[in-house]
């Protein structure tokens, strides 16, 4: 049996009150209150396993549009802009964000679009917040080009990220947190970025099950509140993130890579689940993302932007769906 202890970063603060920190069976992160290992026998399964989808998503050559962007990293106004995958650039009052970035396609990761920017372009980046380690989020390739490009940058991500993230890129200062803890940007910051939960789990190798804690984002600027989910299952983080914080204005959700449920629904919300998570945080506003860019699973390419979009179109997604084109210039502070 694995001693249980609780994990934080005693710099931050915590902003949930009676949160001890994150809950550790030896050296494995929880998964919430409980340890959730994926297994080899259910991914083999999978692979071994014939897709009734297979022709569906064979003839599924559907790709988001892609409109150029390289402007937007040396703009000056407020802005959103969707990358790709569960890449964003944000810029809220003045400071520049960049999240979860792939900018190469590699092994096991074609992009299915252009990039709407070269990755040359992206510049300017103030915070660099890296949602968890799995390689459609973290790439090496891309982290040690935006460290080069950017030797302003800090990076804000989640506990034991740093001594990963410096085998990329050495001299890149990164803060850790724990969930529902503070990151430290400094007295006379114009916002507020929080690490929240998320369910999912860690694997970069053969030796490093949830070693490093995997997370969601919340930025506070003004009387705004705009939320990153990460990659995230349905589960009951969304209920305390609302009671914590109250209607979320923003909600950047997860809508694919959702089958076979078998393999993936503890790891992903598929498009009804990514709309009642919505709905839990009173979300004003919803854009989708991580779909259409990776093949990483069973459904058609079109199929979880479709299914949303219908739910949307019953009436039953509580805010305002955006679904914009990769690259596409969003003025989130105009959104009522």
């Amino acid at each position: 049996m694995a001693s249980i202890s609780y994990l934080r970063n005693e710099a931050l603060p915590t902003v949930r009150a009676g949160y001890p920190g994150n809950k550790l069976f030896g050296n494995e992160f929880a998964n919430g209150e409980a340890l959730f290992e994926p297994s080899f026998a259910t991914a083999l399964k999978w692979q071994l396993s014939t897709n009734p989808q297979k022709e569906e998503k064979k003839l599924d050559t559907w790709a988001p549009a892609v409109i150029e962007c390289n402007a937007a990293f040396s703009a000056t106004e407020d802005m959103l802009v969707w990358l790709g995958h569960a890449s964003f650039l944000l810029r809220v009052a003045g400071v520049t964000l960049l999240f979860d970035p792939v900018l190469f396609s590699s092994l096991g990761l074609r992009h299915r679009h252009a990039l709407p920017c070269q990755p040359e372009a992206i510049r300017g980046i103030d915070y660099l917040l890296l949602s968890h380690g799995h390689r459609d989020h973290l790439d090496e390739k891309s982290i040690r080009l935006l460290a080069q490009q950017n030797p302003d940058m800090q990076v804000l991500s989640s506990l034991r990220m740093g001594p990963l993230l410096r085998g990329m890129a050495p001299s890149l200062p990164v803060q850790e947190a724990g969930w529902w803890q503070q990151y430290d940007l400094g007295p006379d910051a114009p916002l507020e970025i929080t690490y929240l939960p998320a369910s999912h789990w860690h694997r970069r190798g053969l030796a490093d099950m949830n070693r490093v804690l995997w997370g969601s984002f919340l930025i506070r600027v003004a009387d705004k509140l705009i939320y990153f989910a990460g990659d995230t299952s349905y589960a009951e983080h969304f209920e305390a993130i609302e009671k914590q914080f109250g209607p979320i204005d923003i909600v950047l959700m997860p809508i694919g890579a959702y089958k076979p449920a078998y393999l993936m629904a503890q790891s992903h919300v598929n498009p009804h689940e990514a709309a009642k998570a919505a709905n839990v945080l009173r979300a004003g506003h919803v854009v989708p993302m991580h779909y259409g860019t990776f093949s990483l699973s069973d459904e058609p390419a079109s199929e979880p932007l479709r299914q949303l979009n219908d739910v949307a179109a019953e009436g039953l997604l509580r805010g305002d769906l955006h679904t914009p084109a990769v690259g596409e210039v969003m003025r989130w502070q105009d959104w009522e």
